[in-house]
């Protein structure tokens, strides 16, 4: 059974950074993109950033030059490190993992249960 925890998130003031971890787990043998997502009260989910197993990265435009996002795949962990953050940042997020495969088994995708990143003075 796939399991994705995700840490990292609370309340930070405008300008400050945060850092939120999503470890995957459950004899996974690979995982071909992990990202993150996020969803604001009254807003559709959307996405943050993604980065697949070779390393590349896609960003929202609006995180681009202030979030980075990153993955240790002996870890099957993926991170976001978020800085310069605003208060249009508050969003639960959500980490998903797409393309999962075990040793005799294959899952499309799985999310994660979702982390608050509250950004306010």
């Amino acid at each position: 059974q796939v399991q994705l925890v995700e840490s990292g998130g609370g309340l930070v003031q405008p300008g400050g950074s945060l850092t939120l971890s999503c470890a995957a787990s459950g004899s996974i043998f690979s995982i071909k993109t992990m990202g993150w997502y996020r969803q604001a009260p009254g807003k559709q989910r959307e996405l943050v950033a993604i980065i697949t197993s070779g390393g590349r990265t896609s960003y929202a435009d609006s995180v681009k030059a202030r979030f980075t996002i990153s993955r240790d795949n002996a870890k099957n962990t993926v991170y976001l490190q978020m800085n310069s953050l605003k208060p249009e940042d508050t969003a639960v997020y959500y980490c998903k993992a797409d393309d999962i495969h075990g040793i005799s088994w294959f899952m499309p995708n799985y999310w994660g249960q979702g982390t608050q990143v509250t950004v306010s003075s």
